[in-house]
């Protein structure tokens, strides 16, 4: 367990109480080594009794790579509906507030605070997004200026998206966001809540996007943005293609650090991607089957 983490299990404890955040049983890893396993955690969501528990998966790595939010520990108190939005609400506060090499689990507590003081949890938000025009990503933050005027984003439940772990080269950094959808309009939708509500995402040199989608009646949809990365949106709907994926997209986001990759950074791109949609269960992880075969 890196000394990071063990500096937040403290300080969450101490604040929340004891078993705020506590090592899930059989959690692994422990070391503070990148080549060790990740470490489990079992977060009890602080404040009202009630509230449900969570299941975290910290790579040794972090804090350069964000926690995983697995899954629902346990609903305690809470009904199922409202566990779910807890889940969501956590994930979404994890995204908001991690930065690569920085500590994230107390702030993204503290987040949680903030968005479901905001936000009815017994409230289904799926239906509440308005149509939004397909494509727009937003380096710098462009497409936010092509939002209705009428269409608060910022006041819509955040999409329940998945980070891939941050893939920094030459001082460029890239970060997937990997959400399931239904629609098109959804699609866009969530890409421009990521921009309106998330200042970092809008300063990002470029954010590509690419989403495939089943409609009714035998009927599919699929769309890129390369948001002024030439080719790269398509090169992204070429690997979710290849990979089969269905009802889901991904917005990958890069930070130009100042030195040129050429051609590299597609393969970056790429990469971060499927780092993705592995992480978020779309395709089976390659090393842990290799892993799992010579046990």
């Amino acid at each position: 367990m890196s000394a990071e983490i063990q500096d937040e299990v403290e300080a969450l404890n101490s604040i929340y109480g004891p078993e705020t955040l506590v090592p899930a049983e059989g959690g692994g890893g422990g070391g503070a080594d990148a080549d060790d396993p990740p470490t489990s955690f079992i977060l009890h969501l602080p404040g009202d009794t009630a509230r449900s528990s969570l299941r975290l998966v910290v790579p040794a790595s972090y804090p350069l790579a964000p926690p995983e939010v697995h899954s629902t520990f346990s609903t305690g108190q809470a009904s199922r509906a409202t566990a779910a939005a807890e889940l969501r609400l956590f994930r979404h506060a994890v995204a908001t507030v991690f930065q690569p090499g920085m500590p994230c689990l107390f702030d993204a507590v503290e987040e949680l605070s903030v968005l479901m003081a905001a936000e009815p949890l017994d409230v289904e938000p799926a239906a509440e997004y308005p149509p939004a025009a397909a494509g727009g990503g937003g380096g710098g933050g462009g497409a936010v200026a092509d939002v209705e005027a009428e269409v608060d984003y910022a006041s819509l439940p955040p999409p329940p998206w998945t980070l891939s772990a941050p893939f920094t080269e030459q001082r460029s950094t890239f970060l997937a966001r990997v959400a399931p959808v239904s629609s098109p309009a959804q699609a866009a939708s969530y890409v421009q809540h990521l921009l309106a509500t998330d200042r970092r995402v809008r300063q990002a040199t470029h954010n590509m996007t690419a989403w495939r989608i089943r409609g009714p009646g035998g009927t599919s949809f699929q769309d890129c943005d390369d948001d002024g990365e030439a080719a790269a949106g398509s090169r992204l709907l070429h690997l979710m293609q290849a990979m089969d994926l269905w009802d889901v997209m991904v917005v990958v986001s890069r930070w130009y650090g100042g030195l040129k990759l050429g051609p590299r950074r597609f393969a970056l791109i790429n990469q971060t991607a499927r780092d993705g949609f592995v992480k978020a269960g779309y395709v089976k992880d390659a090393a842990d089957d290799k892993k799992k075969k010579s046990k």
